[in-house]
């Protein structure tokens, strides 16, 4: 008999957690002051991997993984390839729809609005809360509650569309999409490409293969005046992170079973090594930098994920030990509720204050500072869940 219950693997929704966990508390440490050059982003001429450089990849790294056992589940569960792409495209639109407006709020001109950038921040999270939030099903005049509800958000978000204006009269535009937007083009093209490859894991890595090599072309100059490659964003390096999570997770479901526990733990360490091999070479002529998105910090980055999620696997599904990470569980499984809750919190602090002291901005005490807030983000969104609010696209 078929089954319809979801799947869920221990050591990726471990793995997205300390992704979501870490991307906050890089995203609170710019400003601080004598902290390690190291945890921050490296400037775009500068050849370095900052801690910060590896976290977006890695949560697009596990994004990835996350995409076969979604799309495997959805069809367990009765779901129609036109079915699972209508999903896919409505996923991707939410999340470059949520990218553009958290891009754009950054060059808000408050004089021309005549709003200030924390209140059209405050607003636009509400306007996300009401259109995307996991409503309960209802057939009384709840149902009519909750559409009333998602419409509002919507006339919400129209709103601050056609108020925006930004500095020196530019327009409510994509620019560079944001975090999401980006989040949203990787699962979109990759959910695609799994959606024609299926299981087939030498298919995928095909894939991957070719998102890589157009990295190295575009680093290369090759694409230059290809106007085309401008709506990728990144020239295909962002997808290559997408899909060599898919890769990852494929050989998971294939050799992460006890009686090849070992071969599997071999393949993603001996795949760490090739992908520092080729960070190596690669090193030969580009640097390595996030901000260029060039193919080192692809490679150098890959050859760190393969065997840390092997580790991590290994430490809670085989060992058992995922209680260790009970803590910042709920950012691995309500992620977009922990991303989005911090622009309510700045806003709100730059409104209303509070005010760190001085000796909280700055070296061991600023970090302690940001790693926990970044857990106490991770726990007001465990407790919306309490109260039935939640994001999910």
């Amino acid at each position: 008999m078929e089954t319809t219950k979801t799947i869920r693997v221990a050591a990726l929704d471990i793995f997205r957690a300390l992704t979501m966990y870490f991307m906050l508390f890089v995203n609170d440490i710019p400003g601080l002051k004598n902290i390690p050059h190291g945890l921050l982003h490296a400037a775009h001429n500068e050849d370095m991997l900052g801690f910060s450089d590896t976290i977006f990849p890695a949560f697009l790294f596990a994004m990835g993984m996350a995409i076969p056992y979604a799309i495997q589940n959805r069809i367990r569960k009765g779901d129609t390839a036109g079915g699972i792409c209508r999903h896919v495209f409505w996923r991707t639109a939410a999340l470059l729809i949520m990218g553009v407006y958290t891009v754009n709020r950054d060059s808000l001109d408050p004089v021309a609005t005549g709003m200030s950038k924390p209140v059209f921040s405050l607003l636009m999270v509400i306007g996300f809360f009401l259109v995307w939030s996991v409503y309960p099903k209802a057939t009384d005049w709840k149902k009519y509650l909750f559409t009333g509800m998602k419409v509002a958000g919507i006339a919400l978000l129209v709103y601050l569309f056609y108020l925006f204006e930004g500095r020196n009269g530019s327009s409510f535009s994509p620019r560079w999409w944001g975090i999401l937007g980006l989040i949203g083009w990787t699962y979109g093209i990759c959910a695609v490409l799994f959606l024609v490859t299926r299981e087939n894991i030498l298919y995928n890595i095909i894939a991957f293969s070719v998102l890589a090599l157009c990295s190295i072309l575009s680093a290369a100059g090759m694409f230059n005046g290809w106007k085309f490659v401008n709506y990728l964003p990144s020239e295909a390096t962002l997808h290559a992170f997408g899909m060599a999570g898919v890769c990852a997770a494929l050989l998971m479901q294939k050799y992460a079973v006890k009686a090849k526990a070992v071969c599997f733990f071999t393949i993603m360490a001996t795949i760490g090594a090739g992908m520092l091999i080729a960070a190596i070479i690669s090193h030969q002529y580009w640097i390595i930098s996030k901000l260029q998105a060039t193919p080192t910090w692809l490679f150098y980055c890959c050859a760190i994920f393969f065997p840390l999620f092997a580790f991590v696997y290994w430490l809670t599904d085989v060992k058992q030990k995922s209680h260790w990470f009970d803590i910042i569980k709920p950012a691995g499984t309500v992620t977009l509720t922990c991303y989005i809750i911090p622009y309510a919190w700045y806003s709100v602090r730059t409104l209303i204050g509070p005010q760190y002291p001085d000796w909280m901005e700055q070296g061991i005490p600023g970090l302690i500072k940001s790693l926990i807030f970044s857990l106490l983000i991770v726990a007001t969104a465990w407790l919306l869940t309490k109260v039935k609010v939640r994001l999910k696209v």
